[in-house]
């Protein structure tokens, strides 16, 4: 998975719907999240479309697993995915994941019914860190 600071990069020359294609691409580059992962208390709640998110552990690192059912949305929480993807749990836990956002603009970019569950996004990944960090 790409670094955010090389996503934003990409993103910062980008306009209109190459920006959309891109996210497209982060959301195709997602690890596989297999079926069996994808249940209600993996789902995303207030998302337009359906989002999943799953933390597993790399050592004291925290790796998620995440999808959507529709393209956009999927790239959307790969960009969220990406500003948090193999951090320890107690830095995601504290980190400011709304700011790291901050430069992709998202709510200016995208319509509100796409970036309507990004705050749930960062909400469910952050209690995931807090509560692998705690054990």
């Amino acid at each position: 998975m790409r670094t955010l600071d090389d996503i934003r990069e990409e993103y910062e020359f980008l306009e209109g719907d190459e920006r959309y294609r891109l996210l497209i691409e982060l959301g195709r580059e997602l690890d596989e999240m297999p079926a069996a992962l994808k249940t209600d208390a993996t789902l995303v709640r207030g998302c337009s479309a359906q989002v999943w998110v799953y933390p597993t552990t790399e050592g004291d690192k925290l790796h998620f697993l995440a999808d959507s059912n529709a393209a956009i949305t999927k790239g959307i929480v790969a960009l969220v995915i990406s500003a948090v993807q193999d951090r320890p749990a107690d830095q995601v836990a504290r980190m400011d994941v709304a700011e790291a956002l901050a430069p992709f603009d998202l709510r200016n970019q995208l319509s509100s019914n796409r970036t309507q569950g990004v705050p749930n996004m960062i909400a469910l990944v952050q209690e995931h860190a807090a509560r692998i960090a705690a054990a």
